[in-house]
C-alpha cells in the first residue's frame, strides 16, 4: 500500500479490532469509488460491502452505507477505480520460489540492470549466488540492447557467483560462477548448448541453448527447507504487490513435492495470501515413462485442497518429444510420438481429468486436434474443458475444431520480452502471434496469462498493456492482433476463473463471491494506453483481507 492509502486502512483496521461486529452488518464497506465488477454486464458502481471473505453487496454509496454496523471498517475511495484480482491462467511461481532471484522484469535499460545487479551483489554475503533466472532479454533494453561480458560482471561481483539467464536462450557467468559451477577449458558441452570459448579455449562466461541454460541452472544450489519457505513469503508479497490473487500453476522440469510443500505449510496456518491451483506435471520421454505415468493417472485425485490450494488437473507437457517451442519453426509431429501422446491422453480422458497442453505452431496444434478428435470418438472430452496453452499459430478452423470439441484457450504475453526475437525467426508472421483478435472475435473460452517467470514479465499489467498496445517492454511495436482493455480484462480476471474451476467464486466482483480485488493508483479504463503497464494496486485484498 502507499503511505496516505496505509493511514486509511490503518485507522480504519483500529476501528474495526475495537469491538466484535453486529451480526448481519459488514466487516468492511468501500464506498465513493469505481467499482469495475467485470461482471456479465460490465457493470460500474460505487461501492461494495464485505461480510467475512465474501462480497455482500454491490451498489450505491447510499444503499452499501445503509448496510454498515457500528464496527463496520470503512474506507472511502475518493473517486479511485476497483477492479477483480487479477488471475494468471499459466505461470511458472511455484519454481520461482527455490531462490530469491534479482528480476529484471520490465526494465528498459542495460544501464538500470547492471545498477540492480550491483545493488543486489552489496546486500549479498561473500560466496552466495546472485541470479536472474529468465524473464528478460537484451531486446527490452532501449538504451543498449546487448548482453554482459565476463569483465563487467566479474567487476560488479569479484566474490559472488553470478548467472543472468536469458529467457531459455542463453546465460551470462562471472568468473566466480564459472568456478563454482565446475566449467572450465575441460568441460564438454552439455545436451542442446554450448559453452562458447574464445581462442585459447577458456570459457567467456556465455552459455548457450535450452540445454545449455538448463545445465547451468542446475548448478546453482537449493537453499534449505527455511529459506525456501522465506522465498515463498517474498514470492506471494510481490505477486500480491503487483496485483495478482489467483494463478494456475503449470510446474516445471524436476518439480516434485517439495516445491508444494512451502504452500502447503501456509495454507494449513492461514497465511497463504494468494489463491494458488496447480496441474501435476510430468514429462514422459520414453514408452516405458508413458507405461509409468498412466499407472499413476490411474490414481490421480485432483480437487482434494481448498479454495486456497488446490490440484485441478494435469499439464503441460503431455509427451516430451512433442512439445514445441515459440522461437523455433520446426515441429515434431513423428507419428510414434503422437501415439505415446495419445495414451497419456486417453488415460486422462478415461480418468476424467482436465488437460493442458503447451501447443505453439500450426502444424503441431493440427496433429494435436486429429488426436484429440480420435480420441473424442473413443471416450468423450467435452465438458473436461481441455485446454492448449499459447496457441500462438492457431487459425480461425483451427479454434472452430477446438470449440467443438469444448476446450478453452490459454493465450499468453511472451512476445513482451520476445517479440523482436520472434519476427526474427517468423517474420511477417509474428505480427499476428499471438492471435488475439482472431481469438476473441471467435467466441472461444478464452484467458489471458504471463508463462512468467523465465519467458516473460510477471507484472499482469504489462500482460494487459501488451494485449491493448501490442508493444514490448521497450516500447517496440510488435502484434497487431490487439483488443479493447475491457476483453483484455475479462480475459485477465472472469475468463481466467474457469480454468481455476472457480467461477462461482473468483473473477468478477458480486454478491456471494470472494472478495480478492484491487484498489489503482489509476484508472485501468481511462488512462492513456501507455500508461496500463504503469498502474499499481494501492490495496490488495484476498478473501476480504488486506
Amino acid at each position: 500500500m502507499r503511505p496516505s492509502f496505509r493511514r486509511v486502512i490503518g485507522l480504519a483496521l483500529a476501528a474495526f479490532a475495537a469491538a466484535p461486529a453486529r451480526a448481519q452488518a459488514p466487516d468492511t464497506v468501500l464506498i465513493n469509488g469505481k467499482i469495475i465488477t467485470v461482471d456479465d454486464r460490465f457493470t460500474i458502481a460505487d461501492a461494495l460491502a464485505i461480510r467475512g471473505e465474501r462480497i455482500l453487496k454491490v451498489g450505491t454509496t447510499a444503499e452499501v452505507e445503509a448496510l454498515k454496523g457500528p464496527q463496520t471498517r470503512v474506507i472511502d475511495l475518493a473517486g479511485r477505480a476497483v477492479i477483480p484480482g487479477l488471475i494468471d491462467n499459466h505461470a511458472h511461481w511455484v519454481r520461482a520460489a527455490e531462490h530469491d532471484e534479482l528480476r529484471f522484469d520490465g526494465v528498459t535499460s542495460r544501464q538500470q540492470a547492471l545498477k540492480m545487479l550491483a545493488d543486489r551483489v552489496r546486500s549479498t554475503p561473500a560466496g552466495e549466488w546472485v541470479m536472474v533466472l529468465g524473464g528478460w532479454s537484451e531486446e527490452q533494453f532501449a538504451d543498449e540492447p546487448e548482453g554482459f561480458t565476463l569483465e563487467e560482471l566479474d567487476r560488479i561481483a569479484p566474490n559472488n557467483p553470478v548467472v543472468l539467464q536469458a529467457v531459455y536462450n542463453h546465460s551470462y557467468l562471472n568468473s566466480v560462477a564459472l568456478v563454482a559451477a565446475k566449467i572450465d577449458a575441460s568441460t564438454p558441452d552439455p545436451q542442446g548448448g554450448r559453452i562458447e570459448k574464445d581462442g585459447g579455449g577458456k570459457p567467456t562466461g556465455l552459455v548457450r541453448g535450452a540445454g545449455g541454460v538448463a545445465f547451468v541452472a542446475a548448478r546453482v544450489p537449493l537453499q534449505n527447507q527455511e529459506a525456501w519457505l522465506a522465498n515463498t513469503r517474498k514470492l506471494v508479497s510481490y505477486l500480491n504487490s503487483i496485483g495478482l490473487t489467483a494463478w494456475l500453476d503449470a510446474g516445471g522440469r524436476g518439480m516434485g513435492a517439495k516445491h508444494y510443500e512451502p504452500y502447503r505449510h501456509l495454507a494449513d496456518r492461514g497465511e497463504l495470501n494468494i489463491r494458488l491451483f496447480w496441474t501435476t506435471i510430468r514429462q514422459p520421454a520414453t514408452p516405458a515413462q508413458v507405461d509409468a505415468v498412466i499407472g499413476e493417472i490411474r490414481d490421480l485425485k485432483p480437487f482434494q485442497g481448498n479454495d486456497y490450494l488446490d490440484n485441478v488437473g494435469w499439464g503441460e507437457s503431455v509427451f516430451a518429444p512433442v512439445t514445441t517451442q515459440l522461437l523455433r519453426v520446426e515441429t515434431n509431429t513423428r507419428p510414434e510420438d503422437l501415439a505415446q501422446m495419445r495414451r497419456v491422453l486417453l488415460a486422462l480422458a478415461e480418468r476424467g481429468v482436465y488437460v493442458n497442453s503447451h501447443v505453439e505452431m500450426s502444424t503441431a496444434i493440427e496433429a494435436f486436434l486429429n488426436e484429440y478428435e480420435s480420441i473424442n470418438k473413443e471416450r468423450p472430452i467435452k465438458g473436461l474443458r481441455w485446454s492448449f496453452s499459447h496457441l500462438d499459430q492457431v487459425s480461425e478452423a483451427q479454434l472452430e475444431r477446438m470449440k467443438k470439441l469444448g476446450m478453452t484457450a490459454q493465450i499468453h504475453s511472451r512476445p513482451l520480452i520476445q517479440g523482436a526475437l520472434m519476427h526474427k525467426v517468423h517474420g511477417d508472421k509474428a505480427w499476428d502471434m499471438p492471435p488475439f483478435r482472431r481469438i476473441q472475435d471467435s467466441g472461444i473460452h478464452w484467458g489471458l496469462g504471463s508463462d512468467a517467470t523465465a519467458v516473460t514479465t510477471s507484472n499482469p499489467f504489462y500482460t494487459l498493456s501488451f494485449a491493448v498496445t501490442g508493444r514490448m517492454i521497450g516500447g517496440r511495436p510488435v502484434n497487431r492482433q490487439t483488443i479493447t482493455r475491457e476483453e483484455a480484462l475479462i480475459a485477465h480476471t472472469r475468463s481466467n476463473a474457469v480454468f481455476l474451476f472457480q467461477e462461482g467464486n473468483l473473477g468478477s466482483l458480486a454478491p456471494g463471491k470472494y472478495a480478492d480485488l484491487l484498489v489503482l493508483d489509476r484508472d485501468y479504463l481511462t488512462v492513456p494506453d501507455s500508461e496500463i503497464k504503469d498502474i499499481a494496486p494501492l490495496v490488495t485484498m484476498v478473501g476480504g483481507r488486506v
